[in-house]
């Protein structure tokens, strides 16, 4: 499980930050059913696998947070038995998964009540917390449009278009990504998810930044959505994704360059909001 979940990282077959930091948490439980013979051996198999899960993605900080909090949890308890290291572990592993969760569906559902009937949206990518958000709002019985842009190379948006598609209450309508100018004046508010914020910087997937800029160009409010974990301090170093270059074209380049960074970095001075579970911060 862990050597599977290194390659859905690696080849972002998950998506959104926090489900990475949950599928990963989860892998590691797979030491659980693994034979040991001493404590200390069970804790170096641990942070080498952890450190593995790492490695899949350093422009994770979610994964970086939780990862750390599981090792040092574990560690830092200085089991005496095998069986006291893997009843921590699960425990550990256990806590984290309902923070997670628990901390992006608080965002969502504070992100929601900035959405009101009738409001035109904008949004990019895939954000699970997003999507939860948007979720919230239908579940209250609001209604509204959104746009969605396709986030190339990869197509994100496409999974976003899919999962609205079949909700009453909203109109979904997928855009290339060079449109979301176009569109922005209709809309009533961007609403993005996050992978991480550093100082005054959100780091997301890439295309976050024209359309933030864009948007308080016109003047149009742009909301962050994430949950607290993902304001990051000190021990985590932003690391951008460089993708596969056949993930933009897949015949070789012949005389030229492919970039394809996986994410982009946005001022908050662009922002109007920035919604945590733990409330809504103004820019």
């Amino acid at each position: 499980m862990i050597d599977e979940t290194v390659r859905q990282i690696e080849e972002m077959q998950t998506q959104s930050a926090s489900i990475v930091a949950v599928k990963a948490a989860e892998a590691l439980g797979e030491l659980i059913h693994r034979e040991y013979r001493t404590v200390p051996e069970f804790l170096r198999s641990l942070e080498r696998n952890s450190s593995a899960l790492l490695r899949a993605n350093r422009s994770h900080a979610p994964l970086y947070t939780t990862q750390q909090r599981i090792v040092d949890d574990v560690t830092e308890a200085d089991p005496d038995t095998l069986e006291e290291a893997k009843q921590r572990l699960r425990e550990t592993i256990d806590d984290v998964v309902t923070r997670v969760e628990a901390s992006k569906n608080g965002a969502g559902k504070k992100a929601a009540s900035l959405i009101n009937n009738g409001d035109i949206l904008l949004v990019h990518e895939n954000s699970s917390t997003v999507m939860t958000a948007l979720e919230h709002a239908l579940d209250d019985g609001t209604s509204f449009e959104v746009y969605v842009t396709e986030s190339r190379p990869r197509y994100l948006g496409r999974r976003t278009a899919r999962q609205l598609a079949d909700r009453d209450a909203v109109d979904v309508t997928l855009i290339v990504d060079g449109a979301a100018g176009h569109f922005l004046p209709e809309c009533d508010r961007v609403l993005l998810g996050m992978n991480c914020l550093i100082d005054d910087t959100v780091y997301n997937r890439v295309g976050t930044y024209p359309i933030a800029v864009a948007a308080d160009d016109i003047g149009v409010p742009t909301t962050v959505v994430g949950a607290s974990s993902k304001f990051i301090g000190g021990g985590f170093t932003f690391e951008n994704d460089h993708r596969p270059v056949s993930e933009v074209q897949r015949e070789p380049a012949h005389g030229f360059d492919i970039a394809n960074p996986g994410y982009d970095a946005t001022p908050t001075r662009l922002l109007d909001t920035v919604v945590t579970e733990d409330g809504v911060i103004q820019f």
